[in-house]
């Protein structure tokens, strides 16, 4: 009995639909794994935000950041976590700090719309329209015209950048030279 070589043909209608079902289940399970359920904060980290949050909403920004900060060390990575400290910042003025705590926390989830909404609020404090425009637009797609976050955010933008603080540096007199 002659064994006759198989071509390419043959070959190929033998292990492609075993190519395409392993590729379909590589597929699957990758995505079930990465869409794994947020875990629940760690109670330490939990008391730290609840005593940030009440900080926060006496006017204390700065201790609100230091028990977000705190947290945000029992539970490196966070999103809850990142996304109080973002805002805490942003409401004391620091917008670029803002927007990395932001970033991070839309690396870690990019279609969180809390974040994506604040760092585009951050980005027109700064003065920064067409990027927070581009967060509007892509906040649009993901919840709608009608979402919280879109209007905020939009409102945010029309709203135009933030006052600049001037500091005494910025603000030295000039030295006046006189004749004697």
């Amino acid at each position: 009995m002659m064994r006759t070589k198989p071509s390419a043909k043959d070959i190929l209608m033998r292990y492609t639909p075993v190519a395409i079902a392993l590729s379909l289940v590589v597929a699957v399970s990758s995505s079930a794994i990465l869409s794994a359920p947020t875990a629940t904060l760690d109670s330490r980290a939990a008391a730290l935000m609840t005593e940030g949050h009440a900080a926060f909403g006496a006017g204390n920004v700065n201790g609100a950041i230091d028990a977000f900060e705190a947290a945000l060390t029992v539970e490196p990575g966070n999103v809850t976590v990142l996304l109080a400290l973002a805002d805490a910042t942003r409401q004391q003025g620091l917008q670029g700090k803002a927007l990395h705590y932001y970033r991070v926390a839309l690396t870690s989830d990019p279609r969180n719309v809390a974040a994506l909404a604040g760092e585009g609020m951050a980005l027109a404090e700064k003065g920064a329209k067409d990027k927070a425009g581009r967060n509007l637009a892509r906040l649009q797609s993901l919840c709608g015209k009608d979402c919280a976050e879109t209007e905020e955010l939009a409102a945010a933008i029309a709203k135009g950048p933030a006052a600049r603080v001037m500091t005494a540096e910025a603000t030295a007199p000039k030295p006046i030279v006189s004749e004697n």
